[in-house]
């Protein structure tokens, strides 16, 4: 696995960035002491800030684990707005609507238990910012189905677009410079398929910020 950012560099964006809340800071303890996979404050704060920039009034998560992500989004949305929180695991789940209500935001979460593919057919657009964090091979599947659903000024995340356990790099990045890899394994190759169908998307324009494991971010041009 590749390093995104060194230590210090990482250590001086967490720092520059919005301060956690006493919540926020329990979810990172907890994710760190169980080793589970989740964006980091870095990731956080960018996504809240997303939020802030297209003036957004409903988001749409394919894979929200404990909440962490969308605790961040919760802050930037109005007392009238939408999160859809979807998850497979129901003892995640109810961890998620746990911090939720503790943060003051269970008003604005549907939790959805489930497989977020099948979720986002019973909703109706428009979507203003959508986090993609779910298994990497059904990212082009995601997109396919929510891209109908975000309005020109709207945003699509995805996570583990540069790195992830399993991913590998050298093939990713070969894939991204135009290349066909042999032998990659599925994760790569669906992180490389969705990098594929977002950039040759006209309606989109994508860039790569390298902040916790990489976040693909596509902006609706039209």
């Amino acid at each position: 696995m590749v390093d995104v950012l060194t230590t210090e560099i990482e250590q001086f964006v967490r720092a520059a960035g919005p301060d956690p809340d006493t919540v926020l800071t329990e979810m990172d303890e907890v994710a760190e002491a169980e080793g589970f996979p989740h964006v980091g404050p870095e990731v956080g704060g960018t996504l809240r800030l997303l939020a802030r920039l297209t003036d957004a009034e409903r988001i749409f998560e394919f894979g929200s684990g404990f909440g962490y992500s969308a605790y961040w989004f919760a802050a930037a949305l109005p007392d009238d707005g939408e999160l859809v929180l979807t998850e497979v695991d129901e003892d995640e789940l109810e961890q998620a609507r746990e911090y939720m209500r503790r943060g003051g935001y269970d008003e604005l979460a549907r939790y959805e238990l489930g497989d977020a593919l099948e979720t986002i057919e019973r909703y109706d657009g428009p979507f203003d910012v959508v986090l993609i964090d779910h298994q990497k091979h059904r990212y082009v599947d995601a997109f396919e189905a929510i891209r109908e659903k975000v309005p020109a000024g709207g945003v699509v995340v995805a996570d583990n677009a540069i790195t992830a356990g399993p991913i590998e790099f050298e093939k990713l990045l070969e894939r991204v410079d135009g290349g066909s890899p042999a032998d990659q394994n599925d994760h790569t190759a669906g992180i490389g398929d969705y990098l594929e169908s977002v950039r040759a998307d006209p309606a989109f324009e994508t860039v790569v910020l390298p902040l916790g494991e990489g976040i693909a971010v596509s902006y609706r041009v039209e």
